[in-house]
Formats: structure tokens, C-alpha cells, sequence
């Protein structure tokens, strides 16, 4: 793995945590940043359908994706890069938070079985802190900015009016900062990110910043989580 990943959390820091007997205070923390949030007042009705997508940039790719491969209804989640040109959509370049890239998901989902809306819902209770700006955590820039990007107009309106009904209600100490943007491309990362949460539960950047956002899906969300992922190397099997 790249260097740059593993400093944001050092593997000496979380041996001297677990050998101190801390980690679980941390994890036990990090856990009770969730936060059970109403659903979209405006969203499309479930109903069978097509498979659809949505695009979201939430922080780094690993906990995002890990999140969204225990939803209910949720078919496929590719990480990888939106909002910038497909020439610098690679990782190395995207990191230096010059390409206008940011760290994405694409989830497609079962209409009949879960709405945009409330993967909008799960996407700002448990998968990141959406009134962090150009940061997510540990990680800072552009790269890791929330962000919403829609592909038609009736997914803009519910982003932004769903943004607008959390605001109002203040459920965070902080306005929310998440740009809802169209879709230029995405473009999935390389392979070494695909299920990385899943591969490296061990990943000391995974137990302190992204299996507590797994806790929180299940604790919340417990008609909604899935024990058993949906990864995308058993969808690409199919």
C-alpha cells in the first residue's frame, strides 16, 4: 500500500494504543459520532425498476465503500474517482488534490428496494461528517471533500432539498458543507482499493476511522445492514 495512506494513522501509534490498552477507548469513541438522521421529506418512491446509481465523495474511498457494501438493497460499490478529467484518474495524481478529483463511490441499487434518498440518508448518518470542508477525519484537501453528484435533475432536488431539511433542523453543530454537483465521469480506482475494508479489517486506518462508521450502520440501521457484503470482486464473478 501507498505510504501516504498508512502515515495518517502509523502503525507505532496503534501498537502503542492496543499495548496501552486504548484502542477500544478510541474505537469506542469514534463509534457515537453516528447519528440517526430523518429521511428525505422529498425522495422518489421505491418501486421496481432498473438499477440505479449515485455517486458520492465522502473522505477516503476504503470506509465509504465499506459502508455502503452492508445496505440492504445496495448491488455494487466501485471506488474511485469523480470531478475531475479521466487523464489524471489515478491515484498518485488525485492525491496531490491538484486534479479536482475527490475520492468517490459509485453505488448502484435495487429501486424496489431502497430509495436515492435513503442512501442519502445512511451516506450523512453514518458514512462521513458532512460539516467537515475539504477534509474528512485525518485526511485534508480537496480530495476529500462531501459531495453529492447527480445525474439528472430530479437527484439534484432531492440532495439539495434533503441538505436544505437538515440544516433547518440543525442535527449538527456545524452547517453542512456537501456540494451537490453533475456528473462529469467516474472512474473507478485501481484494483488494490476495491474492498479494502473488508480485505484488511487489521489496516490500523480501518479500526480507528472506518469500522466504527460499520458499528454505527449496524446499530442504526439494523433493518438495513447487511452482514455479509456485497463485494465487488464476487459481483465481477457473476
Amino acid at each position: 500500500m501507498p505510504m501516504n495512506k498508512a502515515n495518517r494513522i502509523t502503525w507505532a501509534v496503534a501498537a502503542a494504543l492496543l499495548g496501552a490498552g486504548l484502542m477500544f477507548h478510541v474505537h469506542a469513541e469514534a463509534a457515537d459520532r453516528g447519528v440517526l438522521l430523518a429521511r428525505p421529506a422529498l425522495d422518489n418512491p421505491k418501486a421496481p425498476g432498473t438499477s440505479q446509481t449515485i455517486v458520492l465523495s465522502g473522505g477516503c474511498f476504503w470506509g465509504v465503500q465499506g459502508v455502503f457494501e452492508h445496505v440492504h438493497g445496495v448491488q455494487r460499490v466501485v471506488a474511485g474517482y469523480a470531478g475531475g478529467a479521466r487523464d489524471t484518474a489515478e491515484y498518485g495524481s488525485v492525491s496531490t488534490g491538484k486534479t479536482g478529483h475527490a475520492e468517490s463511490v459509485q453505488v448502484s441499487f435495487d429501486p424496489a428496494q431502497i430509495s436515492y434518498g435513503e442512501i442519502l440518508q445512511v451516506f450523512f448518518s453514518v458514512a462521513h461528517d458532512p460539516t467537515q470542508l475539504n477534509r474528512q477525519g485525518p485526511d485534508t484537501g480537496t480530495q476529500y471533500r462531501s459531495e453529492i453528484f447527480y445525474r439528472d435533475a430530479m437527484q439534484k432536488k432531492i440532495a439539495e432539498s434533503y441538505i436544505a431539511q437538515l440544516n433547518e433542523a440543525h442535527v449538527f453543530a456545524r452547517p453542512i458543507v456537501t456540494r451537490v454537483d453533475s456528473l462529469p465521469g467516474f472512474y473507478a480506482a485501481e484494483d488494490y482499493h476495491q474492498d479494502f475494508l473488508v480485505h484488511n479489517p487489521n489496516y490500523p486506518y480501518i479500526v480507528y476511522n472506518d469500522l466504527p462508521k460499520i458499528e454505527n450502520l449496524k446499530r442504526l440501521f439494523p433493518n438495513e445492514y447487511l452482514g455479509q457484503p456485497v463485494l465487488l470482486s464476487n459481483v465481477a464473478a457473476r
